[in-house]
């Protein structure tokens, strides 16, 4: 399957190259791919999860109706029957589908350059519909979230699109997934950039925009214009009003300080003190979903038909009070314990009720200035989303959409914006960069503090490299050893699988006895297993982490679907030397490279001190060669931008052109690095 998949992945980028496509245009025609089939999934999702619910709560009535309907020990045993099943699947499938999975795209982003594993998208929709069907307190926006976005790296990784592509392609496939869940492209465009990709200045904005559309136009096609909620007109009474909205953003402020406290607080208890088999810590975790929904049935599932009576002003001000703060004890087990599911639902569900016992309050004293209670539990849904993600500008939007009326966006913004200062105030990291900081990936501006982890395995590894056969005898050994790179060597057996290292200083001590030791030893005695690997989903500071541990300057690349097979070396010398010139270019040769226009003529533009990005006419030496064999970057300090051909009056730009692009000679190569050593390429033969 694997293969099948390689040759049509390699036919179809055939294709792609011989239409000439430029890379504006390629990406938004990816993007309406990843636009259609997260559309498509969050369809099927939306259907899966229907169709589990009513099978474990059958009815004719709402999925809340059913749930209060069905006999006390069905409420207690069908979540641990769901826990059940999602526990092992999670364990032995996919364990990045465990939890709320949108800091799991966010850490593919800064660590894995985008990559995510195809199997996540399937593992994710069953986990999360058994999870939520099965009366999981958790939500469906962060699953789909997470399904557009391992489809986004999916359609990237067949298009064997770089890192730079890859990120942005994810971000297409969580806008389609948010812009699908709410019927809210706008939300879904700011979600993505806002949270997954953490950058409003990021240069791929159109694909974004044009994937959360084409979600939206699908969602709209096959299930009509729907809307998450049955919203009612907004009321804003009076200007004295303003003064409660600032009253309301801090209360919702605190309880979202409380919800990432509690959430966090059970994961640690459930990962790290609970002494159980990981696979079967969400039964307990759905045993006690059920003994809760005893008493309060609303906490079980989405919780959208009680988010519905909130905001029409139909819930009891204690009920919707109690109802805050169990909400918060279910979702923290179900997520803690193992499940699957998103915390957007019950970050709505919980600031609805927030909204709703304090309307009640504020209306009963001042009726004559204040709206009912629905318009606070509305604005106080769009306060608990930004306090809990810190993306106050999504929570505007997402609210704004819902109800498509403008009065809402005063006292809306007034809500959101202080319980996002609020919430900074009590806890700097937010619900999902929390999880990251927890695993030691620390974020700032962005983009990770460690350059290293922005530096990838695959951009830097030699495949061609040293290596020692298991049947070479000591004369062999010793020879391939002295002229090798290094210290330390792979022992590969007949179909090139590793099979262990030979270091030098394991052969030095036998070297005076080496005319009597050459027909005697053999490369398998003496082989050492003290060794690590890194695949091409590993960054380079892991590489240079396993490096220290084991005294390497360089390490074995495998595959990573087969950790045997060695694909070839990755060396300490060549990660330093990327990790310079990525200090020297970041941020900067993108925007001087479409600053240099075709004129028929070679041209430079300096934008450092010694540094310039020239357009050249490729030496006669790199014709016919690909760059990834010319290996200039590593050769001559030079990075190839872009490169440009004519084609009638036409020009056809391919930016960030594939490693394996082989020169032509009527092509225009767009090249950054130092003066000196652009002059050299120049001056080649």
């Amino acid at each position: 399957m694997k293969q099948l998949l390689n040759k049509l992945s390699l036919y179809t980028n055939q294709l792609v190259n011989k239409a000439k496509l430029t890379e504006h245009t390629f990406m938004i025609i990816v993007a309406i791919i990843i636009g259609v089939l997260a559309g498509f999934a969050a369809i099927g999702i939306r259907a899966l999860i229907e169709g589990i619910s009513l099978l474990s709560f059958p009815g004719t009535g709402s999925i809340l109706e059913n749930i209060i309907s069905t006999p006390w020990y069905l409420i207690i045993i069908i979540p641990a029957i769901g826990g059940l099943i999602v526990g092992p699947l999670i364990y032995f499938f996919a364990p990045e589908a465990k939890g709320h999975g949108v800091p799991e795209v966010m850490q593919a982003i800064l660590l894995r350059g985008g990559t995510i594993r195809p199997r996540v998208a399937f593992v994710k929709a069953i986990a999360s519909a058994i999870t939520i069907g099965t009366g999981g307190s958790v939500g469906r926006e962060g699953p789909i979230i997470q399904i557009g976005s391992s489809l986004g790296s999916s359609v990237g990784q067949f298009f064997k699109l770089p890192s730079s592509r890859l990120k942005t392609l994810v971000g297409c496939g969580a806008a389609a997934g948010i812009a699908a869940a709410f019927n809210a492209p706008i939300a879904g465009a700011l979600f993505a950039v806002e949270i997954i990709l953490m950058d409003f200045a990021v240069a791929q904005f159109s694909p974004i925009v044009i994937s959360s559309v084409l979600a939206t136009v699908v969602s709209h096609s096959f299930e009509g214009n729907f809307a998450a909620f049955t919203v009612p007109t907004y009321e804003y009474v009076s200007p004295y009003e303003i003064g409660f909205y600032f009253v309301l953003g801090a209360v919702t402020g605190i309880v979202s300080y409380l919800f990432i406290k509690v959430l966090y607080g059970f994961e640690d208890f459930f990962d790290n003190k609970f002494n159980f088999p990981p696979y079967l810590k969400p039964l307990i975790g759905g045993i006690l979903i059920g003994i809760i929904a005893l008493i309060f049935p609303q906490v079980m599932g989405i919780g959208y038909d009680s988010i519905n009576s909130a905001i029409h002003g139909n819930m009891i001000w204690y009920l919707a009070l109690g109802l805050v703060f169990v909400k918060i004890l279910a979702t923290s087990i179900t997520l803690g314990s193992g499940g699957s599911g998103g915390i957007f639902a019950p970050s709505l569900f919980m600031g609805a009720m927030v909204g709703a016992f304090f309307g009640y309050f504020v209306h009963s004293f001042f009726p004559e200035i204040t709206a009912r209670p629905g318009a606070y539990a509305l604005v106080a849904m769009g306060g608990m989303v930004a306090g809990t993600t810190r993306a106050p500008v999504t929570a505007i939007i997402i609210v704004f959409e819902l109800t498509n009326d403008y009065q809402i966006i005063l006292p809306l913004m007034i809500t959101v914006v202080i319980s996002t200062i609020l919430s900074s105030k009590l806890t700097r990291e937010s619900i999902y960069t929390l999880k990251l900081v927890l695993r030691n990936i620390h974020i700032k501006e962005g983009t990770a503090t460690n350059i290293m982890e922005s530096i990838f395995v695959k951009d830097v590894y030699n495949k061609e490299y040293d290596y020692i056969k298991i049947s070479d005898n000591f004369n062999e050994v010793v020879n391939k050893v002295i002229q090798g790179r290094g210290r330390n060597f792979p022992v590969v057996n007949s179909t090139n699988e590793i099979v262990g290292i030979i270091e030098t200083n394991t052969i030095k001590d036998y070297l005076f006895d080496k005319d009597v030791l050459q027909n005697l030893l053999v490369a398998s005695d003496l082989l050492s297993l003290n060794y690590d690997t890194v695949t091409f989903a590993d960054n380079c500071q892991i590489a240079l982490d396993k490096m220290k541990i084991y005294d390497f300057e360089g390490l074995p690349v495998v595959d990573e679907n087969n950790p045997k097979q060695l694909i070839g070396m990755l060396w300490r010398k060549d990660i330093q030397d990327q990790y310079d010139k990525e200090i020297e270019r970041r941020d900067i040769s993108s925007s001087f490279a479409s600053k240099i226009s075709m004129k028929g003529e070679e041209t430079d533009v300096q934008f450092l001190e010694g540094y310039s990005v020239s357009e050249i006419y490729p030496p006669k030496s790199f014709i016919g060669h690909s760059i990834r064999d010319l290996n200039i970057r590593a050769i001559y300090g030079v990075d190839i931008l872009s490169i440009k051909t004519k084609q009638g009056k036409n020009e056809i730009v391919k930016a960030i052109p594939d490693p394996n692009h082989v020169i032509a000679e009527d092509e225009i190569l767009v090249v950054a690095g130092e003066s000196k050593n652009i002059i050299l390429i120049k001056n080649l033969p």
